[in-house]
């Protein structure tokens, strides 16, 4: 049994569940809309504002879709009540980050800044050496942040980088016993 499926999502006061036919589920809550199609096969039900997710049968590909459908569900009413955050470190000498508007300007080492416009319903903030990404689609909020991780890995001689919060990066040796002369 899927132990994630089977456990009831509490839908919070302020929020609004809409499920159309086809299980096009919209969610409006304080923070904003979001809207998604998922699993027609699945059963999804609100009672009492608690939000269940059924499955059919017991099939494999039943079984599969089961907790994944709960778990967007849920990712829905967290967003639209509480939001996500990313947190992203800079490290290196040299290394900034600036917020002009929708705009992300990375100094990081390269010959010019680098721009990253930030897409709708994505917040970026720069405290120091942190940049905070905020917004209410936990999938949006992860991939904006890779995206930006992406353009200046943490490498592992010397640990310089973005890297996410709390990230442990492995640490290797430089070269061993380099002849001198």
């Amino acid at each position: 049994m899927s132990r994630v499926g089977l456990a009831p999502i509490e839908i919070p006061k302020g929020v609004e569940i809409k499920i159309d036919k086809d299980n096009y589920v919209t969610v409006k809550g304080p923070k904003g809309e979001l809207a998604r199609k998922l699993a027609h096969d699945m059963v999804i039900s609100v009672e009492d504002s608690v939000l269940r997710v059924a499955r059919p049968s017991d099939q494999k590909h039943h079984r599969s879709l089961h907790g994944l459908t709960r778990a967007l569900l849920n990712n829905m009413v967290i967003g639209v009540t509480n939001g996500f955050q990313k947190v992203l470190e800079l490290v290196g000498v040299g290394y900034r980050a600036q917020a002009q508007g929708k705009k992300l300007i990375l100094t990081v080492g390269y010959s010019q800044p680098v721009e990253i416009e930030a897409p709708k319903g994505i917040d970026v903030e720069v405290q120091g050496n942190k940049i905070i990404i905020k917004g209410i689609d936990k999938q949006e909020v992860g991939e904006f942040a890779a995206n930006v991780r992406k353009i200046r890995p943490p490498e592992p001689y010397k640990g310089k980088g973005i890297r996410y919060e709390g990230e442990h990066v492995r640490r290797k040796e430089g070269k061993a016993g380099a002849a001198k002369g």
